[in-house]
């Protein structure tokens, strides 16, 4: 029984070892048909035309800027005026009249200038008149140079330009010790003004504790805001050393200099000329006492600056040592300069 088992046992294995063998034949060769058929199919795609697609793609085009530009200026040039003949008739044939003959020019005038005459000229001009010129062609204006304006001896080029008379009781009296009259301020002012050109811009600021405006806002130098500067000038100007808030145009202030710089950073100016005597006070707390020089640097290099800058020259009369250092300071740091008319 046992040797039969066995035997049972052993055949069991043989038919188990037999199907497994067969089970494996048929799955290699039902891989490798498989992969004769594919190879089949991916030989034959490169023998067969392939079938036509029909797609549709978006078409992004730009439109044509250079044809639009083109064709506005056909338009703008065909607005032009048309030529005219202005050619004049020529002829060779003799006239029986001739032209005159060529004026004498003076030799001088084609010499060579000599740099010391023109010295000793612009010498001889400020002397006998406050270091100012004679008949106000020395610093007003465009100052003689031909590009941009001077006030009172200090040149600029700047475009945007703002003046701040301190108008004081004070100032006024130092100015007409130093020989500069409320009368040779304003004329200087109106050359200057009538020197601007038309692309340039200028505002004025007469002030004490209080200040008036000339304007809200820079204006152009056009003939007509010349005109009504001049205007200003000769009928709104402080004479009497104090200005109340109940005046025409006048804008309380508690801060003095320091709100009219304020009120400057506004403007948007590029150059300040302040006239001053540099000794300025303000109601803080309602006491009156001295400006902080300190606060002013703050904002004469700070929000006045605006994005083109703004540089600040002082012009004084009298100035104490203190208030000439510290203004001095201040237009340093702004790229200006100090005057003090003796």
């Amino acid at each position: 029984m046992a040797v039969e088992a066995l035997m049972e046992d052993l055949e069991q294995k043989a038919r188990r070892r037999k199907l497994l063998i067969s089970i494996l034949v048929v799955v290699v060769a039902i891989h490798v048909g498989a992969g004769v058929v594919a190879g089949i199919f991916v030989v034959a795609r490169y023998f067969t035309v392939p079938p036509a697609q029909f797609v549709v793609q978006k078409d992004i085009r730009l439109p044509a800027r250079e044809r639009e530009h083109k064709m506005n200026m056909a338009e703008f040039d065909a607005n032009t005026p048309k030529p005219t003949f202005n050619d004049k008739l020529q002829s060779m044939r003799p006239s029986a009249f001739a032209l005159p003959d060529l004026p004498k020019l003076p030799l001088d005038q084609m010499l060579p200038l000599d740099p010391s005459a023109i010295v000793s000229d612009a010498v001889s001009n400020m002397v006998g008149a406050a270091g100012m010129g004679s008949g106000g062609q020395g610093t007003g204006g465009m100052g003689g140079t031909g590009t941009g304006f001077s006030f009172f001896g200090i040149q600029s080029n700047a475009k945007r330009i703002l003046l701040l008379f301190d108008v004081s009781t004070s100032v006024v009296n130092k100015a007409n010790k130093a020989g500069i009259p409320l009368s040779k301020i304003k004329e200087e002012t109106l050359n200057t003004i009538n020197g601007l050109t038309p692309n340039s811009r200028f505002g004025m600021i007469q002030f004490t504790q209080n200040y008036k405006p000339f304007q809200g806002e820079l204006v152009p130098a056009t003939d007509q805001n010349k005109q009504a500067a001049k205007t200003w000038v000769e009928q709104e100007w402080v004479e009497t050393g104090s200005m109340g808030a109940s005046g025409q145009k006048v804008v309380s202030n508690s801060k003095g200099f320091f709100g009219v710089l304020e009120r400057a950073a506004q403007m948007q100016p590029d150059v300040i000329f302040v006239i001053s005597d540099a000794s300025f006070q303000w109601r803080a707390e309602g006491d009156i006492s001295n400006i902080p020089w300190d606060k002013l640097r703050d904002l004469a290099t700070g929000s006045l600056q605006g994005p083109e800058g703004c540089t600040i020259h002082f012009i004084g009369f009298e100035m104490k040592p203190d208030d000439r250092r510290e203004a001095g300071v201040l237009a340093r740091r702004t790229k200006g300069k100090v005057r003090e008319l003796k």
